[in-house]
């Protein structure tokens, strides 16, 4: 069982830096001045795939640390 969580946590671990490098940067250039960062695009963000890219990395995130803790407890 740890073998197979530790190769999950591996994958799971390369996974999520390469999510992460794929997704856009934050900043909003002159956008923000005039208020445009507030567009259609802002509003609709869970639906486009940008919006799927954060929502994987919240919730690998919190498996990757689940699976750390577990894999803690295994290897004891």
């Amino acid at each position: 069982m740890a073998i197979f969580l530790s190769i999950v946590y591996v994958i799971l671990g390369i996974l999520l830096a390469a999510i992460i490098l794929m997704q856009e940067g934050r900043t909003q250039g002159l956008g923000s001045i005039s208020g445009m960062a507030d567009s259609y695009f802002g509003k609709m963000k869970g639906r486009t795939m940008e919006g799927a890219l954060q929502k994987f990395t919240k919730y690998g995130a919190i498996l990757f640390m689940v699976l750390a803790i577990v894999l803690n407890i295994l290897m004891k």
